[in-house]
This record gives structure tokens, C-alpha cells and sequence, in this order.
């Protein structure tokens, strides 16, 4: 096993079992995220405050990742050092930026459908950007899941204003940067390694965040009321760095395939919390096209396609 992407490892369960435990427990973590921040909301705070008390409290934690990971590790070099920047600027502090000024127009259960087409943006991007080929089916499976992400946001759009549109822009730009970051790391993964590059790359977007509220908002605004605080340590810890270490695990035990379909279950968690905790509305329209999302989604990641 490659010691610069080797986690704790864990033996109370087989390795399948915990494995898939463990990429269930992520993906559920990473949906919470949309929910607290929509609890946050309701206190009066914006999406820079909540991303800058999320990014404060992970950026220990990110930290301390990187330094475990790279212990032991030869020193990164420029070439490292500038990737790590990029892409710590696109995959974490874009993407969260972008995700959470969304969170503020539309609500969770449309959010976590846009952040899942994930795999198709990064299909098109591929072709766009290594010129890698897509089959008949993909493009197929990518209408699905664009068809419906359309029928729930319509929905909303009906039911809630024009300002849907601009949430779910703002999301889905989330969505293309994370992709960007996704597909311009591999060859930087092969350097530095998952999990340091993770720590790393996290660490850096913590910092700009952090540059980013100083840059637009008074220290003052730090201050928020007591139940935003507890909060944001759930978010950063249960919602952010947990979820990540999680998930990274399960790949080492299941396999990246079979993590991403056990990850499935995130939109539904999040549509289940969005409906319990913040009595969002439950609709027909959000059933089918979470169903047409999950199955377009499936097809397009699968290896037959």
C-alpha cells in the first residue's frame, strides 16, 4: 500500500463491510452540510459567515491531515506548491463559495440534485479538455440526469420566484469548479498522495476563505449568535473534514466504484433532512426527478458506458 495515501486502519468489521459503512456515513455527512447552513440562515448570518466559522474551525484539522500524510514524505516541489494552489482554489474555496451563496436562494434538496451531476460535468469537461471519448449511452444517461435536475428546478421556479435561477447558477458553477479540480489532480495525486494533497489543497482554500470574509466583512461580523457557533463546528467537523476522511477510507477498503454508488444515498439524505428539519415540501416533481438524476447518474459513471 502506497504510505503516502494509507489511512488508521480499523478492523472491528470486514474490510467490504466497514468500507461500506464508511462511504454511507460520508456521503450522509456531506449532505448535512446543506441543511446546517439553511439553520444558519435563519439567524440572520450570510453565506461568507458560515463558510468563514466552517473554514476556521476545519483548518486545524486540515492541517494536522496534511502533516500525517506527509510525514516521512519528500518536500513538495514549486511545481506541487502551485498545483496545490490551484487547486485549492478551485475545488475547495470556489466550489464552497459559490455552493453556499446558492444554499441562500434554493433549497437543500435542489442543491445536493445540481452538486450530483458532478460525474456528467466532468464527462463533458473531459471531452472538452483530454478529448477522451463518450459513448452514445453517456450522453443518453447525462440528458436524464440533466432532465431531472430541470423538473425539480421548474418546480421551484413556479413555486418560489425568479431568484431560483440564480441559486441553482451559483450551485452549478460549484459543481464545474469541484469537476475542475477533480479531473486537473490526478496528476498531482501521483506526487503528493490523496490524503495530503487533500489536507493541503483544503488547507489553502480554508486560508482564502478566511482572506475572503477580511477581505468584504468587519471582524465584527464574527460574532454570531451562540446556536450559529455549534453549527458551524458540526459542519466543519460531521459535514467537512470527517465526511472526506471517510470517504477516502472507504475507496482504500471498496473501491471507488462501489463507493460512489453506495454515495448515492446523499440526495435522498439530504431530501429526507430537508423535509424533516427544515419541512421543506415533498412533491411528486422531487421524487421523478431524483429518480431520473440517481439513474442518469448511474449510467453515466458505469463501466459499461
Amino acid at each position: 500500500m502506497n504510505t503516502r495515501t494509507a489511512l488508521p486502519a480499523f478492523t472491528a468489521l470486514p474490510a467490504s463491510g466497514l468500507g461500506i459503512a464508511l462511504a454511507l456515513a460520508g456521503s450522509i455527512g456531506f449532505s448535512g452540510k446543506a441543511i446546517l447552513a439553511k439553520l444558519m440562515y435563519q439567524h440572520g448570518v450570510d453565506a461568507v459567515t458560515v463558510v468563514a466559522w466552517r473554514m476556521l474551525i476545519a483548518l486545524p484539522m486540515f492541517l494536522a491531515m496534511a502533516l500525517w500524510a506527509g510525514r516521512g514524505q519528500p518536500g513538495l516541489t514549486r511545481r506541487d506548491l502551485l498545483a496545490v494552489l490551484g487547486l485549492g482554489f478551485s475545488g475547495y474555496y470556489a466550489s464552497s463559495m459559490l455552493d453556499f451563496y446558492g444554499l441562500m436562494f434554493i433549497s437543500a434538496s435542489l442543491e445536493r440534485l445540481i452538486l450530483y451531476l458532478g460525474p456528467t460535468i466532468v464527462m463533458v469537461l473531459s471531452v472538452l479538455w483530454v478529448k477522451r471519448p463518450v459513448t452514445r449511452r453517456q450522453w443518453v444517461a447525462a440528458a436524464v440526469s440533466y432532465g431531472g435536475t430541470a423538473l425539480v428546478f421548474g418546480r421551484e421556479w413556479h413555486a418560489e420566484g425568479r431568484h431560483i435561477a440564480l441559486g441553482a447558477a451559483l450551485v452549478f458553477a460549484s459543481a464545474v469548479s469541484y469537476s475542475i479540480y477533480l479531473i486537473a489532480s490526478g496528476e498531482t495525486v501521483q506526487r503528493v498522495g490523496a490524503l495530503r494533497l487533500t489536507g493541503l489543497a483544503s488547507s489553502v482554500a480554508c486560508v482564502l476563505c478566511l482572506l475572503h470574509f477580511v477581505a468584504v466583512r468587519p471582524l465584527a461580523a464574527l460574532a454570531v449568535p451562540e446556536p450559529v457557533l455549534w453549527w458551524s463546528a458540526l459542519n466543519a467537523v460531521a459535514c467537512t473534514v470527517a465526511p472526506i476522511l471517510m470517504v477516502m477510507m472507504a475507496i482504500e477498503r471498496i473501491g471507488s466504484a462501489l463507493a460512489a454508488q453506495v454515495g448515492m444515498v446523499g440526495p435522498v439524505s439530504t431530501i429526507a433532512m430537508g423535509v424533516w428539519v427544515l419541512n421543506e415540501p415533498f412533491t411528486l416533481t422531487l421524487l421523478v426527478g431524483t429518480v431520473l438524476v440517481l439513474a442518469g447518474v448511474t449510467l453515466a459513471s458505469s463501466k459499461r458506458a
